[in-house]
């Protein structure tokens, strides 16, 4: 889960990593400038998206009737295709030198990369490689300091000892809420050698959520700012928009098999609406899983046909086919064809049931895509 800038900075400061002060602001209607720390401030895009910046959707204002103007222009857009439904109203940092600090977990060598760059900011994909000092360390706190500190030391004078204090923090916070990224960008040093946390991102695990009460506070609490890791908690299984434009409906099970499937449909010009794990073997003769994936692709406005793509090992195929078709039967406003590609135990069983229904049962991909294609033509 891709924490919003403004729950990040809540979260990092409780661990000591101090943020300008600010307010989250859904509404202009609820600017209230009692609540606003002392200006000038910095009105920003609350979205799960990087490059806010660049797409202007970061802006300064130097008077009330100014943050109200920015916050109205912002929200309701979008940014790389994300919609803006929140803003931060932050105070302005004016006179810092900005650096960049991060920790990912690196999957590749099961290490975290530790990178740390005497330049930060907007423009951080553009320093120069030699600029940016990156190590791998192991996962616990010991090792991720003394990375931290390795890298604070290759820093300008200036930056080095603001540096190591926020990479130690940041170490503590990494393995305390057991995250797979925290990046601090800019990190801003004063001339008195204080320093705050101007950006921050961070990506926690979802699979962490059950021990981390913190992050599930905030997730109970603005569940529909994340309404695809609510959906999983609530629900048990996977469920993402991958594109509000899609026209294709996954009715899908398998992580690995779903993200090659939208993979193979995007290379093939096609527009997949939806990434799901469906978990067949969590059915267990009941339909409320289909019906509220169905309810949710019938959501999708430019759907116009669902794929269905079932590779069974233990999971009936023909017990999943009748519960597809009761499913089915329970989403009337879902009015759009249905291509079923099955594959496993019980498939003679679920050719019968869905041809009873008028869903053509397909176990090659390539024709499964074909006729896809054809309902969209």
């Amino acid at each position: 889960m891709y924490l919003l800038e403004h729950d990040a900075k809540e979260i990092l400061s409780a661990h000591g990593i101090p943020a300008p002060a600010g307010v989250l602001i859904e509404s202009t209607d609820a600017i209230d400038a009692s609540a606003l720390p002392p200006g000038p401030w910095i009105v920003k895009a609350q979205v799960a998206a990087g490059g806010r910046g660049k797409a202007g959707a970061i802006r300064r204002a130097a008077t009330l009737s100014g943050a109200r103007e920015h916050a109205a222009s912002i929200i309701g857009t979008s940014v790389r295709g994300r919609p803006v439904s929140a803003a931060r109203i932050e105070q302005a940092v004016d006179g810092a030198k900005e650096a960049y600090l991060s920790l990912l977990l690196d999957p590749a060598s099961a290490q975290v990369r530790v990178m740390a760059s005497g330049r930060g900011g907007v423009d951080i994909e553009e320093v120069p490689r030699g600029h940016i000092y990156s190590m791998l360390a192991r996962p616990d706190t010991q090792s991720l300091v003394q990375g931290v500190h390795e890298a604070a030391r290759k820093l300008p004078r200036e930056i080095a000892a603001a540096a190591r204090q926020a990479g130690e923090r940041a170490a503590h916070a990494f393995v305390a809420l057991e995250v797979l990224l925290i990046e601090i960008n800019p990190l801003f040093v004063l001339p008195n050698g204080r320093w705050i946390a101007g950006d921050a991102k961070l990506v926690v695990d979802d699979n962490a959520l059950a021990r981390q009460p913190d992050l599930r506070a905030l997730l109970d609490r603005r569940a529909a700012a994340y309404p695809e890791t609510a959906l999983k908690l609530q629900h048990g299984f996977d469920y993402v928009v991958v594109d509000p434009e899609g026209e294709i409906g996954l009715l899908t099970t398998g992580a690995g098999l779903s993200m090659m499937l939208i993979d193979e449909m995007r290379e093939a010009g096609l527009k997949p609406y939806n990434f799901l794990d469906i978990r067949t073997g969590g059915l267990r003769g009941e339909i409320a899983r289909l019906v509220n994936v169905l309810e949710w692709i019938a959501d999708g406005s430019r759907v116009r046909v669902v794929l269905v793509n079932i590779f069974a090992g233990i999971t009936d195929l023909a017990e999943f086919s009748r519960l597809l078709v009761e499913a089915l039967a329970a989403v009337p406003r879902l009015k759009v064809p249905v291509v079923a590609r099955l594959v496993g135990n019980g498939l003679p069983a679920a050719r019968e049931v869905l041809a009873a229904a008028g869903i053509p049962l397909l176990v090659d991909l390539d024709d499964a895509l074909a006729a896809v294609r054809k309902q969209l033509v």
